[in-house]
């Protein structure tokens, strides 16, 4: 983007950078986004406001959770605000809920223009960093940059912004280092708040990776199955010349069982690859120590130095950390836990664990059979009782069918008394 298309609210100052490191969860994304398409679909007339919890260490900031806020207009200028009761418990709310690791309130998100943010954002962000925290950032997604298709070049359509204190000259302008050059004595300016864009970056946990990932398969099984579902109210009428299409399209698209079953399997698959992998770089780092470190008596350093000196006194030694060697040795330790220590018991439990799943399996097949025995003897005795009670040859067959359908089931089941 060009310089001059930039708002005036984005500072222009070259100024050293702030060393802030922001770290961005999906779940943040997922909930604005929500969000923003609620509030577009309800045709809303206030602005998008919500607040962004995280952790703050040093110049690391996490953002983890965020939920939308209310705002209210500002008694004296009309500025649009955060409603501070309701904000307070709710923010209070959460941070009862999320108190390991404890959150905080660490910015806020809103929706804003490429150019950067506008001037009805201040009076929100003043309010937030005066009453909560001075160094929150703000959150500006670009709805503009989504409709205009610009996401699909694999950038996010957000941008995330600190606040700084700038001087502003007559003109304006912040001033800049060529300014402040050309005129020394020139008198400051006042201080005004500026936004200065942050690099971010986008972290996620093997837990969240698996919301997002059942979210977006999600998402898309339902495009797939109310698409053709809208079709078929419009073109009952017409002719029926799609239908094998149709069912095509219908078994092609997985159910939501099968949806979670490949999601399992496909992570358990990419666990034990990455197990794999683990395994093989231990494996190939304890390769290039020397066997003196892989025996499991113990030696002096001094002396196994000074006869691999002697052994091989040109050839370089390699680099030894020794505190990845403690963790190697630590995880090899925790491995029998893992074992059971008498095999053979383990063995028999796990068999007669099987033993009694495949009797209660055995036992339900056979309650079936009994079932379907029953059945059968129940019709074999109203077949028996209409034959006696019909003997002719001829029209025993069409009288027995004629009385099954005006007694019904149980008329011909009463039949199965002698006759008086």
């Amino acid at each position: 983007m060009p310089d001059n298309e930039h708002s005036s609210l984005v500072s222009s100052h070259k100024s050293p950078d702030s060393g802030l490191q922001i770290h961005l969860h999906p779940l943040v994304l997922l909930t604005v986004s929500d969000h923003i398409t609620r509030h577009t679909l309800r045709r809303r007339e206030e602005p998008i406001v919500g607040a962004l919890l995280g952790q703050q260490n040093g110049r690391d900031i996490t953002l983890e959770h965020a939920f939308e806020c209310q705002v209210v207009q500002g008694e004296h200028d009309g500025a649009v605000l955060l409603h501070q009761t309701w904000f307070q418990d709710r923010l209070q709310q959460y941070k009862d809920v999320h108190k390991e690791p404890a959150l905080e309130l660490v910015g806020w998100f809103t929706t804003a223009p490429m150019t950067g943010p506008e001037p009805q954002h201040v009076p929100i962000h003043q309010q937030i960093i005066h009453d909560y925290n001075e160094t929150a950032v703000l959150l500006a997604f670009h709805p503009t940059d989504v409709l205009a298709g610009a996401s699909q070049s694999g950038r996010l359509p957000l941008t995330i912004y600190e606040s700084v204190y700038e001087t502003v000259g007559k003109a304006g302008n912040s001033d800049g280092e060529g300014d402040r050059s050309m005129d020394l004595d020139a008198p400051e300016g006042p201080l005004e708040m500026r936004f200065r864009e942050l690099p971010y970056s986008v972290e996620t946990g093997e837990a969240e990776m698996i919301g997002v990932d059942f979210v977006a398969r999600g998402g898309g099984n339902a495009t797939n199955i109310d698409a053709p579902a809208k079709q078929k109210g419009k073109e009952k009428s017409s002719k029926s010349q799609q239908p094998e299409a149709k069912t095509v399209n219908d078994a092609s698209v997985l159910s939501p069982e099968d949806e979670e079953l490949i999601t399992s399997l496909t992570a358990r698959a990419n666990a034990v690859k990455m197990l794999h992998t683990r395994i093989q770089l231990l494996k190939s780092y304890l390769t290039t120590l020397p066997p003196s470190y892989l025996s499991s008596t113990s030696y002096d350093n001094n002396n196994n130095t000074t006869a691999s000196e002697e052994e091989t006194p040109s050839s370089p030694q390699p680099q030894i950390d020794h505190s990845i060697l403690r963790s190697i040795q630590a995880l090899a330790h925790r491995l029998p836990l893992l074992i059971p220590a008498d095999g053979a018991a383990f063995a028999n439990e796990s068999l007669a664990e099987k033993s009694d799943v495949s009797l209660v399996a055995l036992l339900g097949e056979l309650t079936k059979g009994t079932k379907n025995m029953r059945e059968m003897g129940r019709k074999f005795g109203i077949v028996g009782s209409a034959k006696q009670r019909h003997p002719r040859a001829g029209g025993g067959r069409s009288q027995l069918y004629e009385d099954a359908g005006r007694y019904g089931e149980e008329g011909m089941m009463s039949m199965d008394k002698p006759y008086e």
